[in-house]
């Protein structure tokens, strides 16, 4: 699937009256059906509408194509990350190390309730992902984990710690994403949850143990 890189993916208009946003609640509801049902492929405004019972007509007030109604889907769940992030990875009394595994069960556990969804967003990723808008709206995600690796790897020097930062949002995006493709009990995910949190805090406490303290 294919798209072209200056497909546009923001909202017409944003709703300011009651009936407006139940409309686009109604439309994005329905977005995720056809999405989790039909698959990447067969996702169209026609089927959304159909499925939201509003006409395209209406539709397309808000949402100039499919790829800004997916964008929208998207954006939420970059939104909603952003919110754990900031909610773990910033919490002042907790030790880095401590948030870094409570920010690991809590992903790999959100993975396995919105794998259907993060699934087809994916497959869907290529109409919105060379969009403005969407390289912007990963950046605070991003900052935020910065900040965080600063603060747990004080001493470590920042090539080493852009490293560990980047094999750290790879390895859970990749068990995340692998491990959530079959349904799981709590008792697997609380089980893969402390494994990979187990191997992730080591490799930050290895990190800081090995890192020579510069002379005064």
């Amino acid at each position: 699937m294919t798209a072209a890189r200056n497909t546009r993916v923001s909202s017409r208009k944003q709703p300011k009256q009651a009936r407006s946003n139940l409309l686009v609640e109604a439309v994005l509801d329905a977005a995720i059906q056809v999405l989790t049902k039909e698959g990447a492929q067969r996702f169209t405004t026609a089927r959304v509408a159909e499925r939201a019972g509003v006409s395209v007509g209406s539709l397309y007030q808000y949402f100039p194509n499919k790829a800004a109604i997916l964008f929208r889907l998207q954006s939420d769940e970059w939104q909603r990350t952003s919110a754990l992030l900031r909610s773990i990875l910033e919490d002042p009394a907790t030790p880095p190390i401590a948030r870094l595994r409570r920010l690991v069960h809590a992903f790999i556990q959100s993975e396995c309730e919105e794998a259907a969804i993060r699934t087809a967003l994916s497959d869907a990723a290529p109409l919105y992902r060379d969009a403005p808008e969407a390289i912007e709206a990963k950046k605070e995600n991003a900052e935020i984990f910065r900040t965080f690796l600063r603060e747990a790897l004080p001493g470590v020097p920042e090539e080493a710690r852009v490293l560990a930062g980047d094999l750290i949002k790879m390895t859970l995006s990749e068990v995340g994403s692998s491990f959530s493709e079959t349904p799981r009990t709590e008792q697997e995910i609380a089980a893969w949850s402390a494994a990979l949190a187990d191997m992730l805090c080591a490799y930050l406490e290895r990190l800081n143990i090995e890192t020579p303290v510069a002379a005064g």
